[in-house]
């Protein structure tokens, strides 16, 4: 199983597509599943970037457009969304690609991760606490009774608060009890497309000026009715639906879209950068797909211990600061992480 990862706006579709075309003509035959949360969604094409009608006509590619914008989608209906297509592309002898920028639906797909079920009735108890005791009384709550999931959430983010309250109460265990770890349910090798804050960021520009050209503000007017509760956090939309009533400027609206695409994008990397496994390649390099598809024979190869975090040479990064030596041994024989 191969995953692409990266930030938006970094190249992966493109990655993915070259990839598995290296590899038909390989004899392998490669097909792509993707990992968007919101490339799933019928008609969120612009504003998600989601592969063109050439692109997917080069490249077979599974779990894009399956729900309308209406319908909800989760990380754990798409685990086992995936999971399943997965499976039935392993059963025909296609390799799957795994490519997109949501770093939980990527991990869900190939990692130990269990999703807890939902309680309306607890969920509704604990949104109108915050709305009367506000954020911080809750994830006071939480850090007096899981203080390691409390280290990880943002105080000011009341949603993943709730979420880790609820599961609390559902359960009777620690939140941080079904917090993801670092560890594959099938074979797998990451790839992580790098680039400096400098390169991101004239790319995340130049993406946001093509949606302009694209018809993004099109697609919102023609779709603003129909976003669902999930749909309509998809990054973008609320911008251009405040331009459409008049709030602000169109120009206002993709100034603020390329702004908080260059915010979520460094997150991305912040998230990325906390797996140990994924091996780093940078995004702009002219010969990326030879050194992807070098990254793959070593795994086909067995040189990448799954349990062995630090199997390769590529495994430090820090936007563009990539790792050129191994990392050294501890006097115990175990692994020493690196700086990032």
């Amino acid at each position: 199983m191969i995953s692409i990862i990266g930030p938006t706006a970094s190249g992966k579709t493109g990655l993915g597509i070259a990839l598995a075309r290296a590899l038909a003509a390989r004899g392998q035959r490669a097909e792509i599943v993707n990992a968007d949360a919101y490339q799933m969604y019928r008609g969120m094409d612009v504003g998600t970037a989601k592969p063109s009608v050439a692109q997917r006509s080069a490249v077979a590619h599974h779990l894009l457009d399956i729900v309308d914008p209406e319908q909800s989608m989760s990380v754990a209906i798409f685990q086992r969304l995936a999971r399943t297509c997965i499976d039935e592309l392993k059963e025909r002898d296609v390799r799957p690609i795994l490519v997109g920028g949501s770093g939980l639906y990527a991990r869900a797909a190939i990692d130990d991760i269990s999703f807890p079920a939902t309680d309306a009735r607890i969920r509704q108890q604990l949104e109108r606490r915050e709305q009367t005791e506000g954020a911080g009384a809750l994830y006071a709550e939480l850090t007096a009774k899981d203080p390691r999931a409390a280290q990880q959430m943002d105080p000011h983010n009341p949603r993943r608060t709730i979420r880790a309250l609820e599961v609390i109460a559902l359960t009777g265990r620690p939140y941080s009890a079904t917090l993801p770890r670092y560890r594959y349910v099938m074979p797998a090798v990451q790839i992580g497309l790098d680039l400096s804050r400098a390169q991101l960021d004239e790319r995340v520009d130049l993406r946001t000026r093509q949606m302009r050209e694209q018809g993004f503000t099109q697609e919102v007017r023609r779709l603003r009715d129909r976003l669902g509760k999930t749909a309509s956090r998809a990054l973008g939309y609320g911008q251009i639906i405040a331009a459409l009533d008049g709030r602000i400027s169109e120009d206002q609206a993709y100034e603020d879209i390329a702004q908080r695409t260059k915010r979520l994008a460094r997150k991305q990397m912040g998230w990325f950068g906390r797996d140990p496994r994924i091996h780093w390649l940078p995004a702009l390099a002219t010969d990326l797909t030879e050194r992807a598809l070098a990254v793959v024979e070593q795994a086909d190869a067995g040189r990448f211990d799954a349990e062995d975090s630090y199997a390769d040479t590529y495994a430090v990064h820090h936007l563009g600061d990539v790792a050129d030596t191994p990392p050294t041994r501890s006097d115990d024989g175990g692994r020493q992480r690196l700086r990032h």
